[in-house]
C-alpha cells in the first residue's frame, strides 16, 4: 500500500492541491468499490464498512469540489 502511494504521488507531480485530492479520493473510493464488486468482502459487516468508507470518501469529494467551484467562481 504504501508504495502504491508513493507511485501515485509521483504521478501527480504539477497537480493543484484541489486536483490531488480530487485524483486521490477517487483512486481510494475505486480501491473499496472493486473490493466490494470482486466479492473479496468475507461477510455482510465488512461489506457495511466498505459501503460507510466509499459514502465517507463521496462525501469529502463532493466538499471539495464544491470549495473549489464556489472560490474559483468568486475570482
Amino acid at each position: 500500500m504504501k508504495n502504491n502511494i508513493i507511485e501515485q504521488s509521483k504521478n501527480m507531480e504539477g497537480l493543484s492541491l484541489s486536483e490531488f485530492m480530487k485524483k486521490r479520493l477517487r483512486d481510494i473510493m475505486n480501491q473499496h468499490a472493486d473490493h466490494i464488486s470482486t466479492g473479496a468482502c468475507k461477510d455482510y459487516s465488512d461489506y457495511q464498512k466498505m459501503a460507510g468508507i466509499i459514502e465517507g470518501l463521496a462525501l469529502a469529494e463532493r466538499e471539495c469540489l464544491d470549495w473549489v467551484e464556489k472560490h474559483i467562481q468568486e475570482e
